[in-house]
């Protein structure tokens, strides 16, 4: 119990932080913009708020200014079940990429920042 409070606890300070330094967002043209936009309809991240794994993508994200969906597996039931029964695991970050009907979980946060610089940097 006394992990569980101290791990989240950190997290929450390194959310904190985070936030505070994570500078500004990549700029583009209106119509570069719009289709960035458009992309991210087709993404979503499963995160916990605290996990450090996740803010390393949320700061990625926002440096590429990508408008990714966020659904809070820890705290949202249905958001947990559709990543335990779709996903495989529960297990963040993982971002969910939807390409027309076919749909690619992707983890690990290394992995996932790869993915959006090569598609967005």
């Amino acid at each position: 119990m006394l992990i569980k409070l101290l791990r989240e606890g950190l997290g929450r300070i390194i959310a904190g932080i985070s936030f505070m330094t994570q500078g500004n967002a990549m700029k583009r043209t209106e119509e570069e913009q719009a289709l960035v936009n458009k992309a991210g309809e087709d993404l979503s991240l499963y995160q916990f708020q605290s996990c450090p794994f996740c803010v390393k993508v949320r700061r990625q994200i926002h440096k590429l200014n990508v408008p990714v969906e966020l659904r809070d597996a820890k705290n949202n039931e249905q958001f947990r079940n559709e990543l335990a029964e779709n996903g495989g695991r529960i297990k963040v970050p993982c971002l969910r990429i939807q390409k027309d009907d076919d749909v690619q979980w992707m983890y690990e946060s290394n992995d996932i920042n790869a993915y959006l610089q090569q598609r967005f940097g």
